[in-house]
Order: C-alpha cells, then sequence, then structure tokens
C-alpha cells in the first residue's frame, strides 16, 4: 500500500529547507555590504544587526 501523503510531506521538507538556506546565505551576504551599500537601500547597521540576530528559520 502506497502513502499518497509523503511525497506532498518530503516536498514541503525540502521547500522549507531551501528557504531557511536561502535566508542564512542572504543574511550572510546582507553582513558584508558597505555603509554606502546600506544608505544606498535606505537601511543602517542597526538595521543589519537586528536581521542577523535572527535565526534562519525566522522570516
Amino acid at each position: 500500500m502506497t502513502n499518497h501523503h509523503d511525497a506532498g510531506v518530503l516536498g514541503r521538507i525540502g521547500e522549507t529547507l531551501h528557504v531557511w538556506r536561502q535566508r542564512y546565505q542572504s543574511r550572510r551576504e546582507l553582513a558584508r555590504w558597505s555603509e554606502r551599500d546600506l544608505h544606498d537601500i535606505g537601511r543602517s547597521w542597526s538595521d543589519v544587526a537586528e536581521e542577523l540576530d535572527k535565526p534562519f528559520w525566522r522570516a
């Protein structure tokens, strides 16, 4: 007997892991931005610090 729900669950797990990895990579990239880069997008180092303090699973 085949459980057709397994593929859906595995797909959602895979998607979640992908989103978490993207968040982690994006935040690491943001940490390397210069003051000028941040100014250009209207952000400050305090904004960056707040974002970097979040764990990868938090949006």
